[in-house]
């Protein structure tokens, strides 16, 4: 067994097979599709942070909510409780990624929450961060 060696995910070997579509949608015509395990994870999950719980369809529990949160008062216990709900919901969702860190920065006198996630893909080596704005 090779020490040290990069596993990739299957679908990475075929370099003109699309595994996923990009956000935002800006391409000229629909959407631009994505070739990489890793570009089709951030993408999946930068869509996680941006559903609201109960949009969608028939998979009510997904999404962290973030939108709905904007209008509560922003207090340390709201952020923890937000904090390890998203958390909850990534293991629960993403299991091929492992969260290195997660941290929610408050700017209540905007009315305003970062959300910063460095996370790795499990078995790959690969590290990846997503930061996202709610106003």
């Amino acid at each position: 067994m090779a020490f040290g060696a990069k596993k990739i995910f299957p679908i990475d070997q075929r370099p003109g097979t699309a595994v996923g579509i990009s956000i935002p949608f800006n391409a000229p015509s629909v959407f631009f599709s994505t070739y990489a395990t890793k570009d089709a994870i951030r993408n999946n999950l930068l869509n996680f942070f941006l559903t609201n719980k109960t949009e969608r369809y028939l998979n009510n529990n997904f999404g962290a909510n973030l939108r709905a949160f904007i209008f509560e008062q922003i207090t340390s216990g709201n952020l923890d409780f937000l904090k390890q709900d998203i958390q909850q919901l990534i293991s629960q969702y993403f299991t091929n990624i492992r969260v290195e860190k997660l941290d929610i920065l408050e700017y209540p006198d905007v009315n305003e929450i970062n959300v910063q996630l460095t996370y790795s893909i499990i078995n790959t080596g690969v590290t990846d961060q997503v930061e996202i704005t709610f106003v």
